[in-house]
């Protein structure tokens, strides 16, 4: 059908015009901050493969934290780096962990705060895998054992959830464990605590500097016996169905720069809240480019997030959160 009076550029003479008539909203809102947080006190170590970000010490972290919620930033979520690792994750379920610590520390300063903490073993594993490892191998291919593995996310759940966690968010990709983990919560009193499920979490190239970042690289093998195939979207569906069923409160898709369509198809089939997070290997791509001025950083930063939300994504992780508080104010 054709509009021959109908004129696109009427409603883009200027700024405020254009405001007038946009269609998707960014706001502080939908951000969630993360931050990598280790034992010490006043430890502020840059991570060299992320420019501006850092791990940090509890004390720090809640300095971060409060920053970014005098900005607006009404969310973090929280990644472990332990002084100790073994075989069996101990350090994640430990309630005197660095990840309950943290928690315990934050709610005590910014009640106000949404804590949220990622779950998963691959920072508390010596082996750096995000479930139990079998001693057979086949290949290059880490063979995990899922229902052990389960075992030991339900209890790192609980011991977040237990600190005062806001919502916990596994990320481990086994099967299962979103069921695991709400019946584990349900059971011991913490049946009002969300589930934020990393539901279609893709093996990616994109994760390099969070491995750098969280100090989780694997040290054999790889995640393509756990993590999704890039190619697989029918798959991602069924993914994010299974886990709505488990009893997921909200549903992830990682990364989300080059799984725009998936964010889309996920919103469109189940309703549910969606969210997407902006890996480390997107932020640091476009840091590197900033600095080497082939592109403006922060206008490159507003259309990516634009578009995480023009394509269906009602919450964003990113290392942006800060700057992005300060850049839609202006």
């Amino acid at each position: 059908m054709r509009f021959p009076l109908y004129r696109p550029r009427r409603l883009r003479q200027n700024a405020r015009l254009r405001a007038l008539v946009r269609e998707t909203e960014l706001s502080v809102d939908h951000l969630v901050m993360p931050l990598f947080v280790r034992e010490g006190t006043k430890v502020r170590k840059p991570i060299t493969s992320m420019q501006g970000q850092f791990q940090l010490s509890v004390d720090q972290a809640v300095k971060e934290a409060g920053q970014a919620l005098k900005l607006g930033v009404p969310a973090v979520i929280l990644f472990g780096i332990p002084d100790k690792k073994d075989e069996k994750a101990s350090a994640a379920y430990d309630s005197n962990g660095i990840v309950p610590k943290a928690v315990r520390a934050l709610k005590k300063e910014l009640p106000e705060l949404i804590v949220v903490t990622d779950v998963c073993l691959c920072e508390y594993m010596s082996h750096g895998h995000c479930g139990v490892v079998r001693k057979s191998f086949r290949g290059r291919e880490a063979v995990i054992d899922n229902d052990a593995s389960l075992t030991l996310l339900a209890k790192a759940a609980l011991a977040y959830a237990e600190a005062g966690a806001d919502i916990v968010a596994p990320s481990d990709m086994m099967d299962g464990r979103v069921g695991a983990i709400r019946a584990a919560l349900d059971k011991t009193g913490f049946a009002d605590t969300p589930i934020m499920s990393y539901a279609a979490k893709f093996a990616s190239a994109f994760y390099g500097p969070f491995r750098e970042a969280a100090e989780s690289a694997p040290q054999f093998g790889d995640r393509k016996t756990y993590q999704m195939d890039a190619a697989n979207a029918e798959e991602a569906l069924r993914e994010v169905a299974l886990d709505i069923e488990e009893g997921a409160d909200i549903v992830m898709v990682k990364p989300a720069l080059a799984y725009l369509d998936l964010i889309w198809r996920v919103k469109e089939k189940f309703g549910y809240p969606v969210a997407v997070y902006n890996v480390s290997g997107e932020y640091a791509m476009i840091k590197a480019a900033a600095q080497n001025g082939w592109l403006d950083e922060k206008q490159a930063v507003l259309e990516m997030m634009t578009g995480f939300r023009r394509a269906g994504a009602d919450i964003i992780l990113t290392y942006w959160a800060q700057d992005l508080a300060r850049w839609l104010k202006t």
